[in-house]
């Protein structure tokens, strides 16, 4: 049994890659700096293959499909993404391109390339890692709120056709809100709630990725929020949004403030 990680170098991705270990499964985890993966490579316990690739490339994109396309990959996780936060007239057009390249056009590369061959021998799961603003649109992160929503749209619309085909091959989209990773720090914000473990969502979403659940929502306060999401006029979401955004920048300026008073 062997899975393929992206984003295996922290938070989310690094812990569905420990927790895959812990299930038994061999892995190729792959993210662009190499010393977090050798780090996590000495805590797996089973075979670990270290690829250190930036995917916003899209010839490495090409390049890994290359290198795993005749192996038994019977997971691929496609974790590897990150936030900008900002006006849109104001956030840097290569930073926004670099995100769009990463969280959308490498996710649709890799899914779309193992899954052609998970259909050939009719066996096997994606879990794609989306986000509760999948659901939203989000003034002050414009560019990765989007992202979100087509990693979700696009597996969801994934799932029907395979549905239609009575296939074995399962595709989820993980959807977690707040979790206590680096991306904050990518981002340049801070979580104004406790955030969930990055290690909760990551075993919480594998096991429903098994339970072959198309859209998975860690935490009973996230499930309430994509509720309202479906309730409330987009108008009022997209208000509800922005003071989020605006908040953790607050929070972030406020938290530095204290640390330089100390």
């Amino acid at each position: 049994m062997k899975a393929l990680v992206t984003g295996a170098s922290s938070g989310i991705g690094r812990e569905i890659a420990l927790y895959l270990s812990d299930l038994g499964y061999d892995l190729v985890i792959v993210a662009r700096n190499s010393q977090p993966l050798r780090d996590l490579q000495r805590e797996i316990r089973t075979n670990v293959e270290v690829v250190a690739m930036d995917l916003t490339d899209r010839e490495n994109v090409w390049k890994l499909h290359e290198m795993y396309k005749n192996q038994p990959i019977e997971i691929l996780v496609n974790d590897a993404g990150f936030g900008v936060h900002g006006l849109v007239t104001e956030t840097e057009l290569e930073k926004d391109l670099e995100l769009i390249d990463l969280n959308i056009t490498a996710t649709h590369m890799l899914t779309k390339l193992f899954l052609q061959d998970m259909k050939k021998r009719n066996l096997g799961y994606i879990l794609n890692v989306s986000s509760i603003a999948g659901f939203l649109s989000g003034p002050l992160m414009a560019e990765y709120y989007a992202s979100k929503n087509f990693v979700l749209s696009y597996t969801r619309a994934i799932n029907t056709e395979l549905k239609k085909e009575k296939s074995e091959v399962h595709v989820s989209a993980l959807c977690p809100g707040p979790t206590k990773t680096n991306f904050n720090k990518v981002a340049n914000v801070e979580f104004k709630v406790r955030p969930y473990t990055a290690e909760y969502v990551a075993e919480y979403g594998v096991n429903k990725m098994f339970d072959e659940k198309d859209v998975i929502i860690p935490g009973f306060k996230m499930k309430c929020v994509h509720v309202l999401a479906k309730l409330l006029p987009d108008k009022l979401t997209r208000q509800f949004a922005y003071k989020i955004q605006k908040n953790k920048v607050s929070s972030k300026k406020e938290s530095k403030e204290s640390k330089e008073k100390k």
